[in-house]
């Protein structure tokens, strides 16, 4: 069988589709549940939605939403149609399970470490199953891969330019412990990218 051959037969079907988009989402609102509980923050759009959120009081899933809209545009540049349209749905969806899942959960007790290491967890598995079903978060990744792209600019060191701007702006929201904390999820959250996702181990899209 060709390579193209195996490609066309790895392909995901739309239920496959949906269903990763669904359990991806919201494995990633749980994680932004335990944040959220711990008053963490997060590197990207996600830490810029949470700052808002916390400096303003304003709806957490309302404000993901919104602060994704602009980089619609360099998605739909740097990586087509179909990847934007996926991306938009998975934002949109993950919007709604930010504000549901806190009805449904009720934390007694969650240790601030242990919530920061899980949110990285699970921030990265669900993102993994976006990534391996042709959509993503949104937010500053698909603006640094079209920087890439059309300036030659490094998609990681854009990425971390941006979080580091994020993280550094989180001492106007959140105390230094819960900032250092922040830092502890955003590197969780990254080795489990880094070990997980790399070309050529996964064919399905």
């Amino acid at each position: 069988m060709s390579a193209a051959e195996t490609r066309a037969a790895a392909r995901h079907s739309l239920l496959e589709d949906v269903q990763a988009m669904l359990a991806g989402c919201l494995i990633v609102a749980l994680a932004i549940s335990f944040l959220r509980e711990s008053q963490l923050l997060a590197g990207g759009t996600t830490g810029l939605a949470f700052l808002i959120h916390y400096l303003g009081g304003w709806p957490l899933g309302a404000v993901l939403f919104v602060v994704n809209l602009p980089f619609y545009v360099f998605a739909w540049r740097a990586m087509g149609r179909v990847f934007t349209l996926k991306t938009f749905a998975a934002v949109a969806l993950l919007s709604l399970f930010t504000e549901l899942v806190p009805r449904l959960l009720v934390f007694g007790r969650l240790d601030p470490v242990f919530a920061a290491i899980m949110a990285g967890l699970l921030t990265g598995i669900g993102i993994l199953i976006l990534i391996r079903h042709g959509a993503s978060l949104g937010g500053i990744g698909v603006m640094a891969l079209h920087l890439q792209k059309t300036r030659g600019w490094r998609a990681g060191t854009v990425q971390m330019a941006f979080d580091v701007v994020i993280l550094g702006l989180g001492l106007l929201a959140v105390p230094l412990d819960k900032l250092l904390l922040s830092v502890l999820c955003a590197m969780v959250l990254n080795l489990v990218i880094a070990v997980n996702h790399r070309p050529g181990r996964y064919f399905g899209y």
